[in-house]
């Protein structure tokens, strides 16, 4: 297992990343219905920008293993209260589906961000 533990971080990075790399493409081309869906969750549809940069750049960096910890963290902060704000409805079963995928794709990161991005990664050519 120890040998293969540099590929598996790296298919690992890749599966973590597609999830934000897809959401933040989509809210572009959803950008007046995304915002309209924050707005009724009584979250500022101005914060919508700072959404897609996280999702998109932050999923970007996942990919690339660059400046992994920091994005790793971010992300995994950025799921925690995603999930609270549009999730957290503890009288509907799909909504509380919603929010368990996002505490456990935090916890993801949360080791990726504690165990670095592995050998395959750009963090790791610029050292």
């Amino acid at each position: 297992m120890e040998r293969a533990a540099p590929y598996l971080i790296l298919i690992g990075r890749v599966l973590l990343s597609i999830i934000f790399i897809q959401a933040g493409w989509g809210k572009i081309f959803s950008y007046a219905g995304t915002a309209g869906y924050m707005q009724a969750a009584g979250v500022p549809g101005a914060l919508l920008p700072l959404v897609i940069l996280t999702e998109l750049g932050g999923g970007l960096l996942i990919l690339l293993g660059l400046f992994t910890r920091w994005a790793a963290l971010a992300l995994a902060g950025f799921c925690l209260l995603s999930g609270w704000l549009f999730h957290y409805q503890p009288g509907d079963m799909a909504q509380m589906i919603s929010f368990m995928k996002n505490i456990t794709i935090a916890g993801g990161l949360l080791v990726l961000a504690g165990s670095g991005p592995g050998a395959y990664a750009l963090d790791s050519r610029l050292r």
